[in-house]
């Protein structure tokens, strides 16, 4: 098919519909409220169910609700909505049920901006409500990944009956760009040999999350983790840019990443042996990648969005063998190529000596600058 000009948020929803997608829930919320309003148009005229809640806890529970039957089912919202959806996705992990979940990521804590921003990160890898559960977390850099993750989510959420959430900034939700729409789908229901339908003549089947036996619960937890397990060993997935014969390698996710490929490229022009690893599964996240580079290479870069969330998974896998140099910018501020590029050097040229704090280095060197990056 031709590539067209589409708009990030309008390309999720048109992704998601060619899928297979057969409702969606949602409440508007800046910078993804074009999701929402492409559904509303869109989904009607194909005869399919599209509901405008009167909140993000009214479209989380009819997100649940809707899954049970084993519908292809999704929402999408904005950082400060999808906290108030945290409860419910903990009932949607604990009935097993599949469900995919956009979050266009907003400056936070709090309300916030609608600038774009990667604040949410520990929430999705991390968070994601109460109890012991882990999700599928994808991470794109460009609309034409959004559209290819979206299509994945629904078949990664169906084999492994769980919760895969993409997080994109807002930056990737209001860009356009253009990008290859996948063809429409037949749409079906798929028989599934849990779902819940109202069907007589066959057992009975029930969905909940309640287990007041603390055994039985344990066992659900098990269940969960020995199916993490599986998704940890099959569904890895990171993006890899000139590291055949890097020497130093910089880290980052979605626009980030997208951002610092311009510094490696400018570095390389320069003779830098730099190359970047673009982690696409964020959870789960590319460890031993990580682990593996740390052997070979001098030092890692790491740029974010934030204070330094995805640095805690690449300190872990890192485990203190090479240098950890990072550079973020919070609270909806997206970097330059020319500050990655700046940092590339300084790691380069200097490198921070073994065990040394990289958050606690990066916050005296931004108050030292005046909170405005290496320009002053």
């Amino acid at each position: 098919m031709a590539r067209e000009l589409w708009k990030g948020n309008e390309a999720i929803a048109e992704a998601a519909i060619r899928a297979g997608l057969q409702a969606y829930f949602g409440y508007p919320i800046t910078p993804q409220t074009e999701v929402l309003e492409w559904m509303a148009r869109r989904m009607p005229e194909l005869g399919r169910v599209f509901v405008q809640a009167e909140s993000e806890v009214a479209a989380i529970n009819m997100v649940y609700g809707a899954a049970c039957t084993g519908a292809r089912v999704m929402t999408t919202s904005s950082s400060p909505g999808i906290s108030l959806m945290m409860e419910g996705l903990s009932y949607i992990a604990g009935t097993e049920v599949p469900v995919v979940l956009v979050n266009v990521m907003r400056g936070g804590p709090g309300l916030g901006n609608i600038a774009p921003s990667q604040g949410d990160y520990q929430q999705a890898v991390r968070g994601g409500g109460h109890g012991d559960y882990p999700r599928i977390v994808l991470a794109p850099s460009s609309v034409q990944e959004a559209i290819d993750l979206v299509t994945l989510s629904f078949d990664l959420a169906e084999k492994y009956r769980t919760i895969v959430m993409i997080i994109a900034d807002g930056s990737i939700g209001q860009m356009m760009e253009p990008a290859e729409m996948p063809p429409m789908q037949p749409l079906y229901h798929r028989q599934w040999d849990w779902a819940v339908t109202g069907k007589m003549g066959r057992e009975r089947r029930v969905l909940s999350s309640i287990y007041l036996d603390p055994y039985q619960e344990e066992q659900t937890n098990l269940r969960l983790f020995r199916r993490w397990q599986e998704i940890q060993a099959n569904e890895v997935r990171s993006r890899a840019y000139y590291l055949e014969d890097a020497e130093f390698v910089v880290i980052g996710f979605g626009t980030a990443g997208r951002v610092a490929l311009s510094a490696v490229r400018a570095a390389r022009q320069e003779g830098l042996k730099v190359g970047l690893l673009r982690p696409i599964s964020l959870s789960p996240f590319p460890h031993q990648v990580v682990a593996e580079l740390a052997q070979r290479v001098s030092g890692f870069l790491v740029v974010e969005m934030n204070t330094g969330q995805m640095l805690e998974d690449v300190e872990l896998a890192n485990a203190g063998r090479v240098p950890l140099r990072f550079y973020g910018r919070p609270g909806g501020v997206v970097p330059f190529p020319d500050e990655i590029l700046h940092e590339i050097h300084a790691l380069v040229e200097a490198p921070p000596t073994p065990g040394e704090d990289a958050r606690l280095a990066w916050l005296e060197r931004m108050t030292r600058l005046g909170g405005d990056g290496w320009q002053r």
